[in-house]
This record gives structure tokens, sequence and C-alpha cells, in this order.
């Protein structure tokens, strides 16, 4: 097993991974929703930390430029406005 740069203790890692090995693929499924779930939010709430005068529009916007790319956060800004209209 790689230990790479993590600071857990091998047995509770071995006994992690053989948890998740055991999982139904609908837990797993779950476990890996819930995960990208909390890193969405954290990502969110780390650019609205860092950008405290933004409407929750552009803390979104920028979400999505730094996550899924420029071009389509520029498309999603475009939508939006039309929408207002």
């Amino acid at each position: 097993m790689e230990r790479g740069l993590s600071d857990t203790d091998p047995e509770t890692e071995r006994v992690h991974l053989e948890l998740l090995r055991r999982a139904s693929p609908a837990r797993r499924i779950r476990l890996a929703l819930s995960l990208s779930r909390t890193v969405m939010s954290l990502s969110r709430g780390g650019l609205a930390r860092r950008m405290p005068d933004a409407s929750p529009e552009e803390v979104g916007l920028r979400f999505v430029a730094l996550h899924y790319g420029a071009d389509l956060a520029d498309d999603l800004r475009a939508d939006l406005a039309a929408r207002r209209l």
C-alpha cells in the first residue's frame, strides 16, 4: 500500500480500506457523492471568504470559472443576464 504523505496510522488505514471494499455499490456511491458535496461546499466557502463584497451569484460564477472553465462561466453569466430581461 502506497503511503505517500498520509498521516493516518497504517492499521487505521487498513481497516478503513477494508470497510470500503466491503461496502455495497450504493453505499460507495453515497460516500463519493457526500465527499463531492463537501469539497464543493468548502470551495464555495473559501471563495466567499476571499470575495466578501461579491454576491452569491458572483461567487457561484467564480466557482464555475475555476472548476469548469472561464468559457462556461461566461456563457452562464450571459444566460443569467438574459433571464433577467
